[in-house]
């Protein structure tokens, strides 16, 4: 167990705590999933509030309150939110509230109705593929802070991957709460919880238990702080902040999605690039623009499926209607390998 603290997870600590634009304390745990789902129950700690607001088709693990509206097979019935899974209790759906990605009215809407018992509204900044709208987390965070609501930024992928400050150096927005996991352990298993001190006091294992604190809440776990994963985490973050970094991988980035979308209009294939710099996805679809679920929901899967397919028997592994992850690890020659791979398959399969 590593319930005490360790030299490494401390150092961590203060790298992850000085870079996120949110950062005031930090707490780890062992998945992505455990920190949102640990960001959650301390928003409602804290709120005294049970609701959470959630956005179609984003991901933020695999808990059972969290497995509602993640992917619906079909457009959703807003607010109401539909199982992804068999095993969940259908009460938990009771609360959790669904909106559309990008539709900052709808969401304004939905927050002012259900004011008094919203605890929380999280999101992915990078929904998946689909870039936020000019003024859509502006508008969350002006809501959110005006209803006495949390703002969670999900930022498991997009944490030291889109910028040094994530998503929220990004954007520009800054939530009460920010949730890490992958880069931050260097591919080994790690989490964490980062944001306001009064949030993250809920947690504090000095407080005295629930209920004779009503603000109290467990968040304990077997592998919390784990210095080997902290060690790998040091040493990613380490590479990270090299000059240049960002710039590099969004540059690899730039040029796959300058490159597919010409092999696309060269082939007469309808696609488009999602996402941006070091994550991308490619739709199948004639849709002008990602623009939230549903346009990911009607795109091609079977020439996803057929393309990733190819790719991997080309030597470049493309999960089938996944996203493209690019890293420091890529060099020009592996660019121009894949890009070589995708024209071949986008000319000779798929056209």
């Amino acid at each position: 167990t590593f319930f005490t603290l360790n030299q490494p997870i401390i150092e961590l600590a203060e790298q992850i705590v000085e870079a996120a634009p949110c950062g005031e304390k930090i707490r780890f745990v062992t998945t992505g999933s455990d920190a949102v789902s640990f960001a959650i129950r301390m928003a409602r700690a804290l709120t005294g509030r049970s609701k959470i607001l959630r956005f179609e088709g984003g991901w933020h693990g695999v808990s059972d309150g969290l497995l509602f509206g993640a992917r619906p097979p079909a457009p959703s019935d807003y607010p109401h939110a539909t199982p992804d899974s068999a095993g969940l209790p259908s009460a938990y759906g009771n609360d959790v509230l669904v909106s559309p990605f990008n539709a900052a009215g709808e969401a304004a809407e939905l927050i002012e109705a259900h004011a008094d018992e919203l605890a929380a509204v999280v999101v992915e900044p990078l929904q998946r593929c689909i870039l936020p709208r000019p003024g859509f987390f502006e508008t969350l965070r002006e809501e959110t802070t005006k209803h006495g609501v949390i703002l969670i930024f999900d930022e498991v992928v997009t944490g030291f991957r889109m910028a040094w400050g994530g998503a929220q150096e990004r954007y520009g927005v800054v939530p009460d709460l920010a949730t890490y996991g992958k880069t931050i352990s260097g591919g080994y298993p790690s989490a964490a919880i980062c944001g306001r001190a009064d949030l993250l006091e809920t947690a504090n294992p000095r407080r005295a238990p629930y209920p004779a604190d009503p603000q109290a809440i467990i968040a304990s776990g077997t592998f919390n702080g784990n210095p080997l994963s902290a060690a790998a985490g040091l040493a990613t973050l380490n590479e990270l902040a090299k000059p240049g970094t960002y710039e590099r991988l969004f540059a690899m980035g730039d040029r796959i999605t300058r490159e597919i979308t010409a092999m696309g209009q060269e082939c007469s294939i309808p696609l488009l690039v999602g996402g941006e710099g070091p994550v991308l996805q490619i739709l199948f679809t004639t849709d002008e623009t990602i623009r939230n679920y549903e346009s990911m929901l009607y795109a091609d899967r079977a020439k996803a499926y057929t393309f990733g397919v190819e790719m991997i028997r080309r030597g470049c592994f493309v999960s089938p209607f996944e996203k493209i992850y690019l890293s420091l690890a890529h060099s020009d020659a592996d660019i121009d390998r894949f890009l070589e791979a995708a024209r071949d398959v986008l000319r000779h399969v798929i056209g």
